[in-house]
């Protein structure tokens, strides 16, 4: 075997030297080439200055075409002034829908389910019949004239005394709304797309009202009276704040004459609804039985996948209202999740060191305080902004739902103008506080807010003057004012006619067998 091994050790090397020969062999050659190339070089190098001479001037940038600039447009969230005008753009379009899916998913199931967890067992099915019921109704008068007297467009020839407060008939019947886009709303979402997401707003706000008068209110009178309601306070109030001539709408009417910001609603929909339900509760009275009978939730399972229902479509409600998949969208998601967080977190925290015991009761109501509080200012402020946002949304209305109504002694039943009564109110100063132009240039360089004087609140470095501030007292107060006197007014004129409350005997049965005549828990 050695011998072998040693006769193809000897091959081997005898073919690696026949292999180095030829490569030696062939190395010359190349070299030889060399002066060749260098003779070559000189007449190259002189080529060179008459290519120079001959390269010709830079050709200017050809003008973007139309449709480049739609396409520019598109991205910017700008309307299109090409090609591409009237069409809706599929993108921003898929997702208004897709938020105003979320913003519904948020009454239903996620507000049903976290008031119907609140309640006694034998009301559970009465909170979940009036969302269902109230969504119907809104929906057929947002259908009829409610789009209309929010987003409608008075003529600039006739403009009525009451323009800035209410909008006209123009889309009656939702006459005109179609797949192209609104200009005057949004620069590529259809109007019908938006339509529908500014109705699932209008769902969810007398919905919101629910948990003040649970467990004891008629349901025929609170049907009559969200219909009411809705004509005079939601539509008025949304129409002065988000509308195009709306007498508080800052970013877009250049006549408005408190201008002042509200991204997602503060105003419209929590201190409306909010401030409503106290007076509400206050002249409905407290439950038989309060103070005196345990009244816990019935199921705080439901409570806490109600809440996280709520918190998954705020994400709809809050970076949807950007009205377009853009970056404003995501700072407006950044910032709803820090606030909630934050206030979850701060609830639990003080709820441990004045109980004793943190409750999950206590974190979903944290975190639906630090929703509420962040909804108006969103898309306005910094990351740090919403943190400190969330940290007061944490405190104010916890002591708001303890301290302040076991002081006054109102049964507000599930806490809802603790959490967006008082909750609004704060997001709405504190959105006046902490705006910055930085995170939404709108804020100054929209040529309606230079013409109503929004954008001379903020300075260079972006923050907000004391200016602002004092608009949004003045907002806050009209809220307040338009949205305790109707309901004080609507409230006495159903006590009676048709009647407030349900009677003692069917509130100690239950409003589910007592007015709907079924049982959430057979067997029960």
């Amino acid at each position: 075997m050695k011998s072998i091994f040693r006769l193809l050790t000897l091959v081997v090397c005898a073919q690696f030297g026949t292999l180095v020969t030829q490569a030696q062999d062939a190395v010359p050659p190349v070299a030889e080439a060399a002066p060749v190339a260098a003779e070559v070089a000189p007449a190259a190098a002189e080529a060179v200055p008459a290519a120079a001479e001959a390269t010709p001037a830079a050709v200017p940038a050809a003008e973007p075409t139309a449709f480049e600039k739609d396409v520019t447009a598109y991205f910017d969230n700008v309307a299109a002034t090409g090609p591409l005008a009237g069409k809706p753009g599929p993108g921003h379009n898929a997702f208004i829908m897709i938020c105003a899916a979320l913003v519904l998913f948020m009454t239903l199931p996620g507000l049903a389910l976290f008031y119907g967890g609140l309640v006694r067992s034998k009301n559970i099915l009465s909170v979940m019949a009036q969302c269902l019921m109230i969504s119907g109704l809104v929906t057929i008068l947002w259908f009829a004239c409610g789009y209309s007297l929010v987003f409608g467009e008075h003529d600039p020839a006739a403009t009525p005394k009451w323009a800035g407060y209410l909008g006209s008939m123009k889309y009656a019947f939702l006459e005109g709304v179609g797949g192209a886009p609104n200009a005057n709303y949004t620069g590529w979402p259809s109007h019908a797309a938006f339509a529908m997401y500014q109705l699932m707003f209008a769902i969810i706000t007398p919905a919101l009202i629910i948990g003040a008068i649970a467990e004891r209110m008629k349901f025929a009178a609170i049907i009559t009276f969200v219909g009411a309601w809705m004509f005079l306070v939601y539509f008025p109030m949304a129409h002065m704040v988000w509308g195009f001539d709306g007498k508080f709408n800052g970013v877009w009417n250049g006549g408005a004459s408190t201008p002042g910001i509200d991204f997602a609603g503060g105003t419209v929909v929590h201190m409306t609804s909010g401030w409503s339900a106290l007076v509400l509760c206050l002249i409905l009275g407290k439950r038989n039985g309060f103070g005196k009978q345990p009244m816990a939730p019935h199921s705080m399972v439901l409570c806490m996948v109600g809440t996280g229902m709520l918190w998954v479509g705020w994400y709809g409600f809050n970076a949807g209202s950007a009205l377009a998949a853009d970056g404003l969208a995501a700072t407006a998601f950044m910032t709803t999740t820090i606030a909630a967080a934050v206030a979850c977190f701060v609830w639990g925290v003080l709820e441990g060191v004045t109980r004793g015991k943190v409750s999950v009761l206590g974190l979903c109501s944290g975190a639906v305080a630090g929703l509420v509080v962040i909804t108006p200012a969103a898309g306005f402020v910094t990351a740090k902004s919403a943190f400190i946002m969330g940290v007061l949304a944490g405190i104010v209305p916890f002591f708001a739902c303890t301290k302040l109504k076991a002081l006054i002694g109102y049964d507000d039943s599930l806490d809802t103008f603790g959490i967006h009564g008082v909750g609004g109110t704060l997001g709405a100063i504190l959105t006046a506080v902490f705006a910055d132009s930085k995170v939404n240039p709108n804020l100054i360089s929209d040529a309606y807010a230079k013409v109503n004087g929004l954008a001379k609140f903020f300075g260079e470095d972006g923050k907000a003057s004391s200016g602002l501030l004092v608009n949004h007292v003045i907002i806050c107060a009209g809220t307040i004012v338009l949205s305790v006197v109707v309901t004080a007014v609507l409230a006495y004129a159903i006590k009676f006619t048709i009647g407030l409350r349900a009677s003692e005997e069917a509130e100690t049965q239950g409003l589910d067998v007592a007015e709907h005549g079924e049982e959430g828990y057979h067997g029960a």
